[in-house]
């Protein structure tokens, strides 16, 4: 086995484990957390959403420190702040520790999820990293398939608090392993401080592309995110039955990892912002096919939607290194995904209150949204060298 396989193996088992115990555990334990702790389900939702408010801001300060110091250090940190927040969950039997746990958690979340596993990768492999990227989000792309079946089978046998528990002891006991395994980067100079994003790209792009990437990233992520916890309610506004949601919801996850599959054996050729605008375009298509033919189309457009998602999330990593390079990647990276995670916290709240009021035809908003950043990257230019590009 290669050594790049065995790093994207290690790294995406390792963000297989971080996504499952965090971005996808209150899908499965908020309920049953609010229930034992006489809490609203809704305040639940409230502590992670502050959990990604907080990983927004932890990012570029984990993203410089893996700059400089790689992602070894800082991603087995993060296993022992994912074990550390999960356990203190464990013991909530009220609004502060409930807090307090999600909180931590959403430190471990700023410093060890996607954005932190491509700056690692960025780090050791610089510009030849497009591959291994794509591979983590491949493996990690099952976080919900694994992650869900198992939060529920832990809750039912050992109950919401042992499940907590179990997630902490896997942290400790295979994610901390994986990523003090990773290969050691040698320590460099901090990098010259920066005013932000807008003097933050070197002369290699120009600086408004930050800006663009970081609200296309922001638009997309919204929408994504929205449509994980609205799209059964959107299918049965629409008129399908809740057998019949679950099932074209169930065909999102799968064409998700189609899509990575199709960016690793075709797409690849390209530069990422064809990839990208492909995908871009696959959420509206599937909007306009819905809204034309109705509810008879959504498996249509739940296949567009996760194909698109699933390339998108490549970008993520790609778009930045394509535009930027290596040098400074982590920080850079951090400030250009941190507006997504702001909009991620807010989009169950937003969108659930705009299905509400027009059930299916909230898709418009969403395909608005994600057409708007379909047109930004038609806007930029795939040239690195070009300084008007």
């Amino acid at each position: 086995m290669g050594g790049n396989t065995r790093l994207v193996l290690r790294l995406g088992t390792a963000q297989t484990l971080a996504w499952a115990s965090s971005y996808y555990l209150p899908a499965i334990l908020a309920r049953p957390m609010a229930e034992d702790t006489g809490l609203p389900v809704g305040t639940v939702w409230m502590a992670f959403s502050m959990a990604l408010l907080l990983s927004a801001l932890i990012g570029p300060f984990a993203g410089r420190a893996i700059d400089r110091f790689g992602g070894r250090p800082v991603l087995a940190t993060t296993s022992l702040i994912f074990a550390s927040g999960l356990a203190l969950l464990s013991q909530a039997h009220g609004p502060v520790m409930l807090f307090a746990g999600w909180l931590l958690i959403g430190v471990a979340m700023g410093a060890g999820l996607y954005e932190a596993a491509f700056a690692a990768l960025v780090r050791l492999q610089g510009e030849a990293a497009r591959d291994a990227i794509t591979g983590i989000t491949l493996l990690a792309g099952l976080a919900s398939t694994v992650g869900w079946p198992l939060s529920g089978w832990m809750e039912a046998h050992i109950g919401w608090r042992g499940a907590c528990l179990g997630w902490a002891a896997l942290h400790l006991l295979l994610g901390l392993p994986l990523n003090i395994g990773l290969p050691h980067a040698s320590a460099l100079p901090p990098p010259r401080p920066h005013e932000g994003l807008a003097t933050d790209a070197p002369p290699r792009a120009p600086r408004h592309v930050a800006w663009v990437l970081a609200y296309v990233f922001a638009a997309t992520w919204f929408v994504s995110t929205a449509l994980a916890a609205h799209l059964p309610a959107l299918l049965m506004a629409s008129g399908l039955s809740l057998a019949g949601a679950l099932a074209v919801g169930a065909l999102v996850g799968p064409a998700q990892v189609a899509g990575r599959l199709l960016e690793f054996g075709g797409l690849r050729r390209f530069h990422p912002l064809i990839s990208a605008r492909v995908a871009a375009a696959m959420h509206p298509v599937g909007v306009l096919v819905w809204m034309a033919v109705g509810a008879a189309a959504a498996p249509v457009f739940a296949v567009l939607h996760g194909l698109g998602n699933g390339i998108l999330t490549i970008a993520k990593g790609t778009l930045p290194l394509a535009y930027f390079g290596p040098v400074g990647y982590g920080r850079r990276q951090g400030w250009i995904v941190a507006p997504s995670r702001v909009a991620q916290a807010f989009a169950p709240l937003l969108f659930g209150a705009l299905v509400e009021r027009w059930g299916a035809q909230a898709l418009w908003v969403s395909g608005g949204l994600v057409a708007s950043a379909w047109l930004c990257l038609l806007y930029l230019r795939p040239s690195l060298a070009d300084p008007a590009a």
